[in-house]
C-alpha cells in the first residue's frame, strides 16, 4: 500500500484535545492524509479556558521540523500557535525552503479569548510569516490584530482581505463566523472572489474550529487540490463537524472530527 499524503501542522499542544496539534491530527486522518507535528507550545487548557503555556526553544521546534521533512517529506505545511517573535521567525525560515503549500493560520488568541501570541510578535508575523503563505486564514478579530481594520459587516470583508493581501500571501480566506447570520467566509487572491456560506448551527461546541479549517485546507492542498476547491471541500468538512459538536467538561466542547466516518 502507497503512503497517503503527508501534511505537517507546526503549532501548540491543547491538553484537552479540541484544538491545536490535536485538532489537526484528528482533521488529518479524518480527511485520509497522514498528519505530522511540530510542537511549538505546551497549554494546559479545558473546556473553559487556558490555564497555563509553555512555549518551546527554537532549537527544539528547528530539530522536529528537520526530522520530519528531511527523511519523511511532506506534501503541505499548516501553522497554528507559534507565540513569539523568536518562533515566528524560525517558523517562517523553514518554511521559505520547503516548496509546499504553507496554510498559516495567525492564532491570536484562544475561542476563549486568551492570548496565544505576544504582542512583539505581531510585525514578525506581518513581515516573514504572511509572505510565504499559500492561503492566510484570519478570523476577524485576528484581521483587527494584525492590520486595525475592524468589520462588523459582510462588506467590510473585502477591505479585510485587501489589508492582508498587502503582507504578501497568495490568498485571504476572511473568516466571517463572529458575525451575525450565516456562517460567511471571502476567499480572494485579490482579482477573483469566492464566498462560502453555509448556515449557522445552533451549536456552542465550537472549540478548534480555526484549527481543524486551516487544517483541512492544508489536507485538501496536499492531496492536489487547487486553493478555491481545497477551501470548500474544507468548509464543507468544518460545517459538518460543527453541527455534530458535543459537550465536554463545563465549558465549550469541541466540534467533532470524526463526522464524515460515520
Amino acid at each position: 500500500m502507497s503512503a497517503p499524503p503527508r501534511v505537517l501542522t507546526v503549532a501548540g499542544s491543547d491538553s484537552g484535545g479540541g484544538a491545536g496539534v490535536q485538532a489537526d491530527l484528528k482533521t488529518m486522518l479524518a480527511l485520509g492524509v497522514h498528519g505530522m507535528s511540530v510542537l511549538t507550545a505546551v497549554t494546559a487548557q479545558n473546556s473553559l479556558g487556558v490555564q497555563g503555556a509553555w512555549e518551546l526553544p527554537a532549537e527544539a521546534v528547528r530539530a522536529q521540523y528537520r526530522s520530519v521533512v528531511d527523511d519523511i517529506g511532506v506534501q503541505a505545511v499548516k501553522t497554528g500557535m507559534l507565540s513569539s517573535a523568536e518562533l515566528v521567525e524560525t517558523v517562517a525560515d523553514l518554511i521559505t525552503g520547503t516548496d509546499v503549500p504553507v496554510v498559516v493560520d495567525p492564532v491570536g488568541v484562544s475561542k476563549h479569548g486568551d492570548p496565544l501570541l505576544a504582542a512583539s510578535a505581531l510585525d514578525s508575523v506581518r513581515s516573514r510569516l504572511l509572505p510565504v503563505a499559500t492561503v492566510a486564514t484570519p478570523n476577524l478579530d485576528e484581521v483587527a490584530q494584525l492590520t486595525s481594520v475592524h468589520v462588523d459587516s459582510e462588506a467590510g470583508m473585502r477591505r479585510a482581505a485587501e489589508a492582508i493581501l498587502a503582507f504578501g500571501p497568495r490568498w485571504a480566506l476572511i473568516k466571517g463566523g463572529h458575525l451575525p447570520g450565516d456562517a460567511v467566509d471571502l476567499l480572494t487572491d485579490g482579482s477573483s472572489e469566492h464566498w462560502l456560506r453555509a448556515p449557522r448551527h445552533d451549536n456552542r461546541h465550537t472549540h478548534g474550529t480555526g484549527c481543524t479549517l486551516a487544517s483541512a485546507i492544508a489536507s485538501e492542498l496536499a492531496k492536489g487540490r487547487a486553493v478555491p476547491e481545497a477551501v470548500a471541500a474544507a468548509k464543507a468538512y468544518v460545517t459538518g463537524a460543527i453541527a455534530s459538536g458535543f459537550a465536554l467538561g463545563r465549558g465549550l466542547g469541541p466540534v467533532n472530527h470524526a463526522w464524515n466516518l460515520r
